[in-house]
């Protein structure tokens, strides 16, 4: 058990900052994807 709770306490504190980059790195993929939909309309003008 004490294996267990050493191995979360090593490994956890990179997951955490890993799904909080990933977070941040999807709402500005939102962002790129939409200007990408958006370029075709803005070129034909």
């Amino acid at each position: 058990m004490s294996e267990l709770v050493k191995m979360i306490s090593e490994v956890g504190f990179p997951i955490i900052v890993t799904l909080y980059l990933l977070y941040r790195i999807e709402a500005k993929l939102d962002v790129v994807v939409q200007s990408i939909q958006s370029l075709p309309e803005k070129l034909k003008d």
